[in-house]
């Protein structure tokens, strides 16, 4: 169960492409990234990436009224309903082509979705098992193009769907007998939106070109007359002679097919639209289409968002501008409203930001931004509790693990990063970038402290920092020298000379004062600190040398090579002990404009990253594939092969290319297609000013740039195209008993504990290895004995108990109990333990990362307590001193503060209680 590490959570993407949706409850919110989703959580402060995947990108998501379902789509049209509450794949089915839009009914029996001309209405999958989920009821054409925005009535009665044809149709969802579609034209562009007026058929409908029609009908909700089944008989038959076969579907259902004709309309008494008041928007420049909105129907608060990053608020239905600001240079892609109408959600694909703002406060609820860029590096702090990551934008950023969100951006480099890393205090992060500098940020008053350079301009490719956190150093790409500061002063120590290539990779010694340099001149260097830094071995190596690691205990060094060979040395002896043949491991995909095979292509491929495990037992490495490998180093044997993304919106997925996007001209990729999506870029006619020709679709290639292991052992992560994936061992119900005999059962677990005899319980449920009942006989013992059973208890258990305290400490409430087993463990046992310090490690570390967190948290309460405590007695002593008239008229400003401040503190004791 060592290596059963699963997919936990994707940080560093926070918005891709598609639409955004808040739950019903309107606390979380659910964003698109990439072929997964993500829920954030705004009210605890969370995110978590769903542990499913589609084959290509999402474009759209459909939520159910009551949030327990939602439907995936994605860019090919294949769709998954999911399953929030258990997280899961309920059902699997293809629309056959992309579809824009889908939607649910208000009642949840119905969902609606768009695609090419049409629109189709299925039965929504109900809370029985059903045999097929999808069940296609009604089929609406009307539409001369592609049809791009839904909306239904509060009663589930009718929906109007937009379409790219600048008409909007509004049809029945069941068949009234006057109203069963209706065109509405008035636009010069594309419709982006349509919505309806609470509790009425009253419609809005938005445009590209930013104009707003208001609708106004003759008839309300409750007019809608149910049409009789003879109507019903000769309305087939008159339709059945009109119907052209313009779609195909395999599942038969009802059609309904509109026609702009005026003469049907008026020969019955049908239901009549009429264009009250249209409006135009300010859009502030010729090219700044306005691409999306949302609509609150209760408050009647109307959303627009634009090309330019501009987005407006209105009230309906008079037009009246609240608010006017902007949140970026980019198109905001998406929109959504919270249920009580006070958060907005904003999604901007260009730069992958994800924006909730409380429009009555004008505050943010949420701001966050990945690397609009590919990630390059990452490493985590000592005790697990941060990520630091750098990428190609310049930006270096940390990210909570608990969490999931970056708190702090660092925008002080001009160039790509290169290497980040924490020193060993956990409270600074060094940087080497691409811009000549390294950089070293504090992570207690968030800013740049420290600016390393090089004596004439250089590039810096490698970074690392040894164990005292006092000594930097960082390899050079274009020079081929090594150089070293002191992190105290910032004064350059010395520069290392010797390499004949650009350094690749560096690595302090995590024991020792030692440096390893490698270099593309098929070496690797080992410097020694102590000694003036003169170079104590070079270990020659058959090919260019990539990366290089140190194990945790610094007695090994693994090295990778181009010829994709994992070389392992005994650096003090210069002796290698092992090597591993990992070429074919990677099983590199091929690229669609690829002249060679993926076979011939692995040829080529080795291996970029290296990681040692937190015991020093196995390695992990990546490189420009989609997989993940961990080895066992003494068997030199692959343990597990990760697959990281089955996301075929990126190259190099797959090993072979698919035949159907070969022509006798080569493969259709070789295409630049120019599209008329919104996103997309338009090929105008000759001097026609449209468009941004310099644009073009392209297809990020799949690849793992590093990986680090956690220092507790429990998870890891990778920076890869599609962000920042984290891999975890996972938490739930495992049955892996240690030791077991036959009598070891929980009923006699359960009888030894009556019988008080609390060791040995606590040994026998140690055994049975369950987690629920080793907290219920340790949760069981009194705080009084603690100490005796602490030293009592048999060696072999004190590293089972540590491990086991440290991951009640995330879930339990018994903050001081838990606290007591902890210290009376160390106390006793401390000194044994230090002998098995390289085994104990993880463990510890997580125990140290689970109790800092807590003490945070604590911490800040407790501030926050002590403020409180010495504001209301500042208040108790002003009461018996005597005031000027000024004074006493700001008496009831002073009661409401104090009334404001004690419904706090009782807010604060109910969250720690």
């Amino acid at each position: 169960m060592k290596f059963a590490y699963k997919f936990s959570n994707l940080l560093g993407t926070v918005y891709r492409h598609g639409n955004l949706n808040f739950t019903p409850d309107g606390n979380s919110l659910i964003s698109p990234v990439g072929n997964r989703i993500t829920v954030f959580d705004l009210k605890n402060n969370k995110s978590e990436t769903l542990p499913l995947a589609a084959k290509y990108n999402i474009t759209c998501v459909g939520l159910s009224p009551d949030g327990n379902l939602a439907i995936l789509i994605d860019e090919v049209g294949a769709a998954l309903l999911v399953s929030l509450i258990s997280k899961s794949v309920i059902h699997q089915f293809h629309f056959q082509k992309p579809v824009h839009s889908v939607c649910f009914s208000p009642n949840g029996k119905k969902f609606v979705v768009t695609k090419d001309k049409v629109a189709l209405m299925y039965h929504a999958p109900g809370k029985k098992r059903e045999f097929n989920a999808f069940v296609l009821d009604t089929t609406y054409y009307g539409a001369y193009d592609e049809t791009t925005c839904i909306d239904w009535t509060n009663d589930s009665k009718c929906f109007a769907i937009g379409s790219k044809d600048m008409s909007t149709w509004v049809f029945g969802a069941e068949r009234w007998s006057n109203l069963i579609y209706y065109a509405l034209g008035g636009h010069k562009d594309s419709i982006v939106s349509c919505f309806f007026e609470e509790n009425s058929l009253d419609l809005y409908t938005i445009s590209r070109d930013g104009a707003l029609c208001v609708w106004q009908c003759d008839t309300e909700l409750n007019g809608l007359k149910p049409r009789m089944s003879k109507q019903q008989t000769e309305d087939k038959e008159e339709l059945a002679k009109d119907q052209e076969e313009e779609f195909t579907e395999e599942q038969q259902g009802k059609k309904v097919q509109g026609k702009v004709s005026e003469n049907e309309q008026e020969g019955r008494k049908k239901v009549k639209y009429s264009c009250a008041a249209k409006y135009f928007f300010n859009k502030e420049g010729d090219f700044n289409n306005l691409t999306a909105a949302a609509y609150h129907k209760k408050t009647h608060l109307l959303v627009t968002g634009f090309a330019s990053g501009i987005f407006h608020l209105h009230e309906l239905p008079h037009f009246n501008l609240i608010h006017s600001l902007s949140i970026s240079d980019q198109r905001i892609a998406s929109i959504s409203i919270n249920n009580t109408g006070d958060w907005i959600a904003f999604g901007c694909s260009g730069l992958g930001q994800l924006l909730v703002w409380e429009w009555q406060s004008e505050s943010y609820v949420l701001k966050q931004q990945g690397h609009f860029n590919s990630m390059v590096s990452l490493a985590y702090s000592p005790d697990g509790q941060y990520l630091v990551t750098g990428g190609d934008d310049g930006k270096v950023k940390v990210w909570n693990t608990n969490s999931g969100f970056c708190f702090v951006t660092f925008t002080e480099h001009t160039s790509s990063i290169s290497a980040v890393t924490f020193t060993s205090s956990g409270y600074v992060i060094l940087s080497a970038s691409l811009d000549g500098t390294v950089r070293a940020f504090d992570l207690h008053r968030y800013r740049n402290f420290r600016t390393f350079t090089s004596p004439r301009p250089t590039q810096f490719s490698s970074l690392a920092v040894d164990s005292s956190g006092e000594i930097v150093s960082a390899g050079s790409q274009d020079s081929f020298e090594v150089f070293v500061w002191s992190v105290q002063s910032g004064r350059l120590l010395d520069v290392l000379a010797g390499h004949e290539g650009p350094i690749s990779s560096l690595c302090f010694n995590p024991m020792k004062c030692v440096l390893a340099s490698a270099s593309w001149d098929k070496t690797v260097r080992l410097w020694d600190m102590l000694d003036s830094w003169r170079t104590k071995e070079t270990l020659a190596l058959n090919s260019d040398v990539l990366a290089v690691a140190f194990s945790p205990v610094g007695n090994e060094l693994a090295v990778a090579s181009l010829d994709g060979q994992i070389t392992f040395w005994d650096h003090e002896n210069a002796v290698q002990t092992g090597s591993i043949e990992g070429r074919h491991d990677l099983q590199i995909g091929r690229k669609e404009l690829d002249k060679i095979t993926a076979k011939q292509a692995a040829k080529g491929k080795s291996f970029t990253t290296l990681c040692y495990s937190a015991d020093g037992q196995s390695i992990l490495a990546g490189g420009m594939s989609k997989f993940v490998c961990i080895y066992h180093i003494k068997e030199q044997i692959l343990i597990k092969k990760f697959e990281i993304s089955c996301n075929l919106s990126l190259d190099a997925m797959e090993e072979f290319l698919d035949r159907r996007k070969m022509t006798e001209f080569g493969s259709m990729a070789l295409i630049d297609e120019g599209t008329e999506d919104d996103d997309g870029v338009a090929i105008p006619l000759p001097g026609v000013k449209r468009g941004d020709m310099s644009s073009r679709h392209f297809k990020p290639e799949i690849r793992v740039t590093c990986l680090r292991f956690c220092p507790t052992g429990r998870s890891w992560a990778a920076t890869s195209t599609e962000g920042l994936l984290i891999y975890s061992l996972d938490s739930g119900l495992v049955f892996d008993p240690f030791d077991l005999e036959i009598d070891i059962t929980p009923s006699n677990v359960h009888k030894v504990l009556r019988q008080k005899e609390y060791t040995k319980a606590i040994v026998m449920a140690f055994r049975l290895n369950e987690k629920k009942l080793i907290q219920e006989v340790l949760e069981n013992v009194p705080y009084n004995d603690i100490e005796v059973i602490c030293s009592s208890l048999p060696e072999l258990y004190i590293e089972k108990m540590l491990e086991f305290l440290a991951s009640s400490f995330e879930t339990s409430r018994h903050l001081e109990f838990y606290l007591l087993w902890t210290q009376r463990l160390l106390m006793l046992h401390g000194c044994k333990l230090k002998t098995r310090s390289g085994k104990l490690l993880p463990s510890i570390q997580f125990l140290q990362k689970t109790i800092q967190r807590h003490f945070e948290d604590v911490s800040k309460l407790c501030d926050w307590n002590c403020y409180n405590m010495k504001y209301i007695l500042a208040i108790s002593q002003q009461r018996g001193i005597k005031r000027t008239a000024e004074e006493s008229e700001n008496d009831e400003e002073l009661q409401n503060l104090e009334e404001s401040s004690s419904d706090s503190l009782m807010e604060e004791s109910v969250v720690l209680s």
